[in-house]
Order: structure tokens, then C-alpha cells, then sequence
């Protein structure tokens, strides 16, 4: 090979691009460009220089490599919007093909979360009707089909989650997003950019449940007449990845959206795939043969081989709590001696070596690290304690059905940390039996309320603890009983009522903050759930993924991700 032809092949391996390195070769073996090889040189650089500026006037950056995620879904979550499959769907589909009005900072992982400027760029109350938020909206954002985002767009979609009476209405979007929007009321446009939220009660955290809600493309959805299953063929969104394409039940994949809105947020991978791997024994043999390059909760008796091998185990404070949601209108869980015996009953170091180390024992709602935490019961491990109170309250046996899954969003390791919360529980005292169930119809029990699952006594569904509306009021406010919202047992208690109803009107933040505070206390002496784990949220990847920082979010950031040595 001649001198120059091997930079040739150095200067553009086959890595840049096969089009680009061809068209340069035929600029650079024209019969202009040869001559001895003491003048080939400065040809050369004549060409490259010729050929430089073309590539960076035509092509864009190459992204870093193929990102492949096995996730704990049993199945890919849904690309019609909010999607299921609980937060992972969130985390994986939901923010990475759309935008919310407010997006979450996920770049300190130092700090909790919170959120920041999305599709809207700024908001407030209106200072004559504390009922009404305003939103000013980006401009310049496109959706992926090259529909200009617009104040109509908002109306839109929620109109397609919230408004039975829109022809776009999605009901199972509606299913999806009304936990989020209790206090919702209405929308209306203001200007092109600009539109006004009404809520039913005053609501100080809208911003934060409004953060929830994925906005779809209208465009798209006229194309196809409403069609929602021909829609999530090719959905269209605003965010940083675009759809590519999908094997039902087995693989979905994205590609970066290079006209992203936020530059600074354009992916640095050329590929994300996302495959389904409800068992964790899965997803580590996946990991370790190369199938996928990350993995979401690997199991934690594999920690120490993966580590062997070479894989990267990433973990970080998570606003998430493992914990049981009960039933306060029907059974033995409606008498708060019983709710406390079961928290009593809980040995949590226990459960914390079943995880390798992998959890912060949970005694409340919130970590001590939460602003709000202030200074509530402490449930340590009390067996006797807990015998003494089902004694009291006539329970003995006390025979308590709980809802879990295999696998699922947060779910962590259901069916060993179930097992084991049932052995301590049943050596107290308790009888449990466990009814396992597929994580998505474990959702659905969910949503439909205890009203519908009256001999249901507890469900173990994994709440995510990062704003003050989902981490408490959710769980306790009599106007978020399901299915109207995400109060599952229906608890009711017209003191706490009382202090939420202050949080909502209460707009000063640091006034807000002490009411917070004595919501947690009280929610804590009155045991309103069975508390076991705070996760660390571990995950395990490749060396060779790179650019990763993991926020103390249920979500997380993929964009800054690359792959290669």
C-alpha cells in the first residue's frame, strides 16, 4: 500500500462513515491529485481540507455505540404516551421519546432531584385565583413528525388523558394518568405559547404532578384517525430519542433525535435497545455473555461475580420505599394495633443481608435525609411488642392476603424479600398468604381501588418518594381514594385532611415545609403502611458503557451515554 493511501485509511477508518471515506478516495486517486510521492502530500492536505469541511457541513457527530438495557418489565412498556410497566416504563420509553411541561434535573447526583423547565419554560399562580397556574411554553420545539409544538398541543393531549368527551379521549391513557391529576380541573389556551391550568382545590405541587403527564403529537395522531395501536408503530414526540423500531414483547429501539430542542441533551449513543427480563438470573447471564450492557436490579447474589468479571455496580441514594399499602376498610389492617404489630414484626437487617447490603432499612415514609422527615415513630424490631398488640386487638391468628409480584418497576427482588417479610411476620403472630400475581395486573389491582379487591389486605407495590404529593398525600388523602386516585385502602382521616388540605393552599414554601413535616409524623403514628425498604436503586453495566451518572431519581438521564472500549 502506498504511503498516502495508508493515512488515507488512518485519517478515515471505516468507522466515519463508508460514504464519506469513498467520496474522498475518488477525490484523492483523480488524476489531478497524483504525481511523485514528494507532491502527494500537499495534494493530499488540499483534498482533506476539500473533504473536512464537507463532512462537517453534511453529516453529524457519530454517537458512541449500541446501549442495550435489560429491564425488569415482563413485557415492553406502551409508546402511547404515559406508558405502564410502572416507573422503568418512565424511566426507559416514557422521557426518552416525550417531554413533560416540567422535566426533572437528573444531573446532580449529589442532591434529591427536583424539577426544572421542560416543554413550559417558566410557571406561576395566578395572583388573583390561587386556583389557576399559568405555563409559558417553549418555543422553537418540534415534534419528530416536524409539527411545530404549540399551546393548541397542550389542550390536545389533555383533552386525550383526562376528557372523556374529546374524540381523542384514550382510556387507557386516562387510566394511566388520572393518579397524578386529582386536583386537575381544566386547561385553556392563552396565546400560542402560553396556556392556564384550573384545579378543583388551591394545589401548590401542580408543577410537580403536571411533571407526570407526556405530551404525544397531535399530528401524528390525525394521521392515523385515532388509532392507537397504528399510532404506537411510529409515535412521535418531542424528546431526546426518536422510535426505530420494535419486535412485540421482545425488543424496542430507539435513535437519537438530533434535532432535540435541548443540544446539551442529544445522545451521545447511536442506538438504545430495551429488552424485557422480568428474572434477575436473566439479566445477569445476559450481562455477563454480552447480550445486554446494563441491567436493571441484578440480583444480589450475583453482585460479587459480576463485579469479578468487570462489570461497573452503580448505586445511589433513591426515593423509593419498599413497602406494603393496606387496607383500611375491611380485615385486621383496619385496626392500627395490627398495623403497628406488623411493623414491629419486621427484623430489617435481616433483609438487608438478603440484599447483599443493597437497601437502607425502612422505619418510615421517607429517608432521614428528606427535608420533611422531621421526627416520627421509629418501628425497630420488636417481636414481642408486636405478639402484645395482636393480643390486644383480638387478631390471633391474624390471616392477612397480600397482592405481589414477580417482577416489575422497583420492584427490587419481590419474591425472596416477600417470602422473607411472610416468615417474620408469621412468626409473630400473623398468618400470610401471598398472592402473586404478573406486575402489570398487580398495577391494574392497583388502580382499581380496595373497593374492588375487598379480600385484599395489603398490596406490595413500590412507591416512588421523590415529590411531597406521591411520597405522602397520595397515600392518605381521602380525595385521592382509588380509583380516583392513588389512595388504594382508602384511608381516611379528617385530621390529615386537614393538614393537606393546608399543604396544597399553601404556596410559601418554607410554611409548606413544616406542614409536610407534621404529615409525615402523623403518618407514621398512625402505621399507614408496613415499612421495609429504602432502595439504593443498584444497577449493573459493561465498562465499556460510559458517561453515566446516576441521579437520586427514579429516573435517570441516558442521554450523556456512550459505548465502546
Amino acid at each position: 500500500m502506498k504511503p498516502a493511501v495508508r493515512w488515507l485509511t488512518f485519517v478515515f477508518p471505516a468507522k466515519a462513515g463508508i460514504q464519506n471515506r469513498q467520496a474522498f478516495e475518488k477525490l484523492f486517486l483523480d488524476p489531478r491529485f497524483r504525481g511523485d510521492d514528494g507532491k502527494i502530500l500537499s495534494r493530499l492536505v488540499a483534498a482533506l481540507v476539500i473533504v473536512v469541511a464537507h463532512l462537517l457541513a453534511s453529516s453529524p457527530v457519530q454517537a458512541g455505540g449500541t446501549l442495550t438495557v435489560g429491564m425488569t418489565a415482563g413485557d415492553l412498556p406502551v409508546t402511547t404516551g404515559n406508558p405502564d410497566q410502572g416507573f422503568e416504563g418512565y424511566r426507559f420509553v416514557g422521557y426518552n421519546l416525550y417531554d413533560s411541561l416540567a422535566l426533572w434535573d437528573l444531573s446532580k447526583p449529589d442532591k434529591a432531584t427536583d424539577i426544572k423547565p421542560g416543554l413550559a419554560t417558566e410557571w406561576h399562580i395566578d395572583e388573583g385565583d390561587n386556583k389557576r397556574w399559568i405555563f409559558n411554553l417553549r418555543h422553537g420545539v418540534k415534534w419528530h413528525d416536524g409539527c411545530d409544538f404549540t399551546a393548541d398541543d397542550v389542550v390536545w393531549n389533555m383533552g386525550y388523558s383526562m376528557n372523556d368527551k374529546s374524540p381523542q379521549f384514550n382510556p387507557a391513557q386516562f387510566a394511566q394518568t388520572r393518579s397524578y391529576l386529582g386536583t386537575y380541573a381544566g386547561v385553556e389556551k392563552l396565546d400560542d405559547h402560553t396556556v392556564a391550568f384550573t384545579t378543583k382545590v388551591p394545589d401548590s405541587l401542580f408543577p410537580y404532578e403536571i411533571s407526570y403527564v407526556l405530551m404525544i403529537s397531535p399530528c401524528r395522531a390525525k394521521e392515523v384517525n385515532n388509532n392507537w395501536a397504528e399510532y404506537a408503530l411510529r409515535p412521535s414526540g418531542t424528546g431526546p430519542f426518536r422510535f426505530d423500531k420494535m419486535v412485540p414483547h421482545q425488543r424496542l429501539e430507539f435513535v437519537p433525535n438530533t434535532d432535540y430542542w435541548n443540544k446539551t441533551r442529544v445522545p451521545k449513543q447511536d442506538r438504545l435497545v430495551l429488552i424485557p427480563m422480568p428474572e434477575a438470573s436473566t439479566r445477569t447471564a445476559a450481562l455477563l455473555s454480552g447480550q445486554v450492557n446494563w441491567v436493571e436490579a441484578p440480583s444480589p447474589d450475583a453482585i460479587d461475580r459480576l463485579k469479578a468479571a468487570g462489570m461497573r455496580i452503580v448505586t445511589n441514594v433513591y426515593p423509593h420505599n419498599w413497602s406494603y399499602q393496606l387496607n383500611f376498610v375491611k380485615g385486621p389492617f383496619a385496626d392500627k394495633r395490627v398495623r403497628q404489630a406488623a411493623n414491629y414484626a419486621l427484623n430489617r437487617e435481616d433483609m438487608k443481608d438478603l440484599l447483599n447490603g443493597l437497601m437502607l432499612e425502612e422505619y418510615a415514609t421517607v429517608p432521614p435525609t428528606t427535608p420533611y422527615y422531621g421526627h416520627p415513630v421509629i418501628y425497630k424490631y420488636d417481636p414481642a411488642k408486636a405478639q402484645a398488640l395482636l393480643k390486644e386487638a383480638g387478631c390471633t391468628p391474624c390471616k392477612v392476603t397480600f397482592a405481589i409480584s414477580t417482577s416489575g418497576s422497583g420492584q427490587m427482588q419481590p419474591l425472596p424479600m416477600n417470602e422473607l417479610v411472610k416468615s417474620q411476620l408469621d412468626a409473630a403472630g400473623f398468618e400470610v398468604t401471598l398472592d402473586t400475581m404478573d406486575w402489570n395486573a398487580l398495577l391494574k389491582l392497583t388502580r382499581e381501588g380496595v373497593g374492588e379487591h375487598p379480600a385484599t389486605n395489603a398490596i406490595n407495590v413500590s412507591r416512588q418518594t421523590q415529590d411531597p404529593f406521591n411520597a405522602l398525600i397520595r397515600h392518605v388523602w381521602t380525595g385521592a381514594w382509588a380509583p380516583k386516585g392513588s389512595n388504594w385502602g382508602h384511608f381516611s382521616n379528617p385530621e390529615i385532611d386537614k393538614v393537606i388540605d393546608g399543604i396544597l393552599s399553601e404556596f410559601d414554601a418554607e410554611k409548606r415545609l413544616g406542614l409536610l413535616t407534621k404529615l409525615h409524623e402523623m403518618m407514621n403514628e398512625e402505621a399507614a403502611l408496613i415499612f421495609v425498604a429504602h432502595d439504593i436503586n443498584p444497577r449493573a453495566m459493561s465498562p465499556e458503557v460510559h458517561g453515566f451518572v446516576q441521579a437520586q431519581s427514579w429516573f435517570q438521564d441516558l442521554t450523556p451515554v456512550s459505548v465502546g472500549p
